[in-house]
């Protein structure tokens, strides 16, 4: 099934969508729901809610900022082992600055439906800024991204998600070591990758140098002594099950003395950064990237 193009879906924008259909929307893209009771729900909880059900989903193709064509950095897919993960083999998104480098590397992670073009936007802008940037597909072992997130969505669920997170520590190791980093690592991720992010800071120890998670599921309070990379900590404002975490979470933070930041965003719902559903909070997107750019490049120097 291919993506939705921008054609085929109405456009509304984030205020005129009711709150009850973006609680839904979250359902959904959790995998709790599947399609069609989103739409089905959506349809008797508000007026109009199936025309707002139906404006949520992804447009991809419009929401692309940076071209892979763009002439400020190269692009390719790179393969590479990854002992004790899914098959053994990884797949991803290599971007780097024009430039011979060596480059301050950051790794970023995609949500709950592999790699999508949102993602490997996000890792091209991560170039533009002077970074290598590696976005690995866990859906590679399986086939890849599909080129839908529906289905995406279905194959991450059906991962052993003890692999597919060695997957991304082993992604990690990967660009950590390779001919173009310095070395110097940084992670983020947004939903399933902001959690992964988390992971990860417990994961790679004194080996990871910064990490941002974008509304993610808060590390295990008991792993957090582990974590050794400082956090910037980016939430919603309207993401009560993701928020619900926090103050366990920054309780372990402040026990062990975890330098973090945590920002959270007013106005905004889970996924505001991403730039392809109505969800998206250009402002805070905005604000949040740029927060993002600059810890990475006071702490990946």
């Amino acid at each position: 099934m291919p993506d939705q193009t921008i054609t085929e879906f109405p456009t509304l924008t984030q205020g005129e969508i009711d709150r009850r259909v973006f609680e839904l929307y979250d359902e959904y893209c959790h995998g709790r729901i599947d399609r069609r009771t989103f739409f089905q729900q959506a349809a008797v909880v508000a007026l109009g809610g199936l025309t707002m059900a139906q404006a949520l989903m992804p447009r991809y193709a419009s929401a692309q900022t940076i071209s892979f064509t763009d002439s400020r950095i190269k692009a390719r897919y790179v393969n590479y082992p990854s002992p004790g993960g899914t098959s053994g083999q990884m797949r991803g998104y290599l971007v780097q600055p024009s430039g011979a480098g060596p480059f301050p590397a950051v790794l970023v992670i995609h949500e709950n439906r592999g790699l999508n073009p949102y993602i490997e936007d996000v890792a091209r802008r991560a170039a533009v800024e002077g970074f290598v940037a590696l976005a690995p597909d866990g859906l590679f072992p399986v086939g890849g991204y599909p080129g839908n997130d529906d289905d995406g969505r279905t194959l991450q669920a059906g991962l052993d998600q003890a692999k597919l997170r060695t997957d991304m520590v082993n992604s990690a190791r990967f660009l950590k070591a390779h001919a173009l980093s310095t070395g110097k690592l940084g992670a983020t991720g947004f939903c399933w990758g902001g959690s992964t992010t988390n992971f990860l800071a417990v994961a790679l120890g004194a080996d990871l140098q910064a990490a941002v998670p974008f509304y993610g599921a808060a590390a295990e309070t008991a792993s957090v002594p582990k974590i050794k990379a400082p956090l910037l900590i980016q939430y919603a404002e309207k993401d009560e099950r993701i928020n619900a975490m926090w103050p366990a979470y920054e309780a372990a933070l402040k026990a062990n003395e975890v330098a973090y930041e945590a920002y959270f965003y007013p106005g905004t719902q889970h996924g505001f950064h991403n730039n392809s559903t109505p969800r998206y909070n250009e402002a805070a997107a905005r604000l949040a990237w740029e927060r993002t750019v600059g810890f990475f490049r006071k702490n990946l120097a």
